[in-house]
């Protein structure tokens, strides 16, 4: 099989990679920084075993490096003797302010970028990079004409409970539809412009290098050891947090906000797809795929059937908004399930009550 590095790996999605890896027989090496806005405050590297199952810690074909891919001594060691890199590392969610920025700049796109050019000294010519739904901003639509773009929506819209987007050729509500990937991208918040500067950098290496890569669009990820306690985390995780405390989840807009949840054991798979995709793809190649379920449900059906495992707390609809956030993101996944042979294979209803009682990580992860 050979080694595949997975850059943070000790993190939600990249521990689960980590075991779906091992399991089929590659040898794997794990680089993370292990900051504490996603581990926690006593994060250290002898803590590591509590972030994979029993089996990979074990394994001996499992090693652990601390640090942080934006040194470049980090990268050179990571890399030696490797395969193929499944990058993961990054920093999530929409943050707290704008004064975040330079941190998801500096973590996201120069991580990025450090990582690619010692790939490109390594002669590491296969990559698989974790993107996101959100470069492209809001999701497809139509109005009775045909297809549409919506313009951001206002905050006057916004404090007046007018979520949808309206068309302008209409005025009336567009109509929301599974979103491709050749649909124009369109980035609306810090998070997201990192996210397709990481997709950018990854298509400028493979030209440059003739590299191979595929850029993974994830939508809605949810799952055992989501991070809790932290404005970093997806909304699954804020509401199963609330739910633990006893508290009811709070629902922003109407609810109504439609997305894909895809279950991250699904996504490991999707990961383990691409690295046997890009080893059969001729030199230079770089493709995006979206990672979703392909069965769409709103925020509120997350919350109700979160809540429907907790008995009697019944979630709130709060009417709040996030100006970041955008109305209706749903994945069509046809392009990953034709090329790579790839299906998610966990339902809404078993990953939500699976979620509803798995272990998150501990306070601050």
């Amino acid at each position: 099989m050979g080694t595949v590095l997975v850059t943070g790996g000790l993190g939600f999605i990249g521990s689960h990679i980590v075991d779906a890896a091992l399991s089929r027989g590659w040898r794997v090496r794990i680089v993370d920084s292990l900051r504490t806005d996603v581990h926690g405050e006593q994060a250290s590297s002898n803590r590591h075993g509590q972030y994979l199952r029993a089996e990979a810690v074990a394994a001996e074909n499992l090693s652990v490096i601390i640090g942080d891919i934006t040194d470049a001594t980090v990268c050179d060691d990571a890399l030696q003797s490797v395969d193929v890199v499944c990058h993961q590392a990054a920093k999530v969610g929409l943050g707290v302010d704008f004064a975040d920025t330079p941190d998801y700049v500096h973590t996201n796109e120069t991580g990025t970028a450090t990582l690619l050019a010692a790939m490109a000294s390594h002669g590491i010519g296969r990559l698989v990079i974790a993107s996101s739904m959100v470069v492209y901003g809001e999701g497809s639509y139509r109005d009775a004409m045909g297809p549409a773009r919506p313009l951001p929506r206002s905050i006057d819209d916004l404090e007046n409970g007018r979520f949808d987007p309206i068309s302008e050729r209409t005025g009336e509500a567009l109509v929301p539809e599974l979103i491709t990937e050749d649909a124009a991208l369109d980035p609306r918040n810090v998070y997201a412009v990192t996210k397709l500067g990481q997709e950018q950098l990854a298509s400028v290496w493979a030209r440059a290098t003739g590299g191979r890569a595929a850029l993974l669009r994830y939508h809605n990820v949810y799952g055992p050891r989501m991070p809790k306690n932290t404005p970093y985390a997806g909304v699954a995780s804020v509401f199963r947090s609330a739910l633990a405390r006893g508290e009811a989840p709070q629902v922003f807009e109407d609810g109504g906000q439609r997305r894909d949840f895809v279950h991250v054991r699904d996504v490991a798979e999707a990961n383990l797809a691409a690295i046997q995709w890009t080893s059969k793809q001729v030199a230079g190649h770089c493709r995006a795929f979206n990672v979703g379920s392909g069965d769409v449900h709103t925020v509120h059906d997350l919350a109700r059937a979160l809540s429907r495992e907790y008995g009697k707390i019944e979630p709130i609809v709060t009417g709040e908004y996030r100006l970041g956030d955008v109305r209706h993101i749903t994945a069509s996944s046809q392009r990953m399930r034709h090329e790579m042979g790839w299906r998610p294979l966990i339902s809404f209803d078993a990953g939500m009550s699976e979620l509803a009682h798995a272990p998150l990580r501990a306070d601050g992860r």
